[in-house]
């Protein structure tokens, strides 16, 4: 019944957390499979790491997530090579999935999202589709609440400038 009961709590886990951590993996990384794996190995972290101690909080993954991806880039430097061959391939995936109606807006926000600095679109992305706060935004990228506000203040400043022509 306890396993049961914990599986739902994974299930429960995966459904709310599962695509935030994938779009978060996605900044951190320019192949979806990449970021798939890093998500995956999250998630089993996660796992081990609330048997030691179950008041782990789930914004807890968003670390995990950042961590895994920060060690899959060490290994994977003898990569690189392959990787800037099919450059070209992965910078026409979007970093959204939806209907064919809005893939148009959707490449026109992830073309401005890559315009802005890799920390504020960092924070961005945590706010807005991670939904956490600057304090958990803080403790995940390890910097101060006050700096990731500034950041996400300093993004949507910049994005409204970017998307603004378009929306004349």
């Amino acid at each position: 019944m306890a396993q049961h009961q914990q599986n739902g709590h994974w299930h429960a886990l995966w459904e709310d957390y599962g695509p935030k951590l994938l779009l978060f993996a996605r900044q951190l990384t320019e192949a979806r499979d990449d970021a798939e794996d890093i998500v995956q190995e999250a998630f089993v972290r996660y796992w081990r790491a609330r048997e030691n101690d179950p008041k782990l909080t789930p914004p807890l993954l968003f670390t995990m997530v950042r961590r895994s991806a920060i060690d899959q880039a060490r290994k994977i430097q003898a990569r690189q090579i392959r990787e800037e061959r099919a450059e070209c391939l992965m910078q026409s995936e979007a970093f959204f999935e939806s209907s064919l109606e809005e893939k148009e807006r959707q490449e026109q926000l992830e073309q401005s999202l890559r315009q802005l600095p890799a920390d504020q679109r960092e924070v961005l992305v945590l706010k807005i589709w991670g939904e956490l706060t600057f304090d958990e935004i803080g403790r995940t990228l390890e910097i101060s609440p006050n700096t990731a506000a500034s950041r996400y203040r300093y993004a949507l400043q910049q994005l409204r400038g970017i998307l603004a022509p378009s929306l004349l």
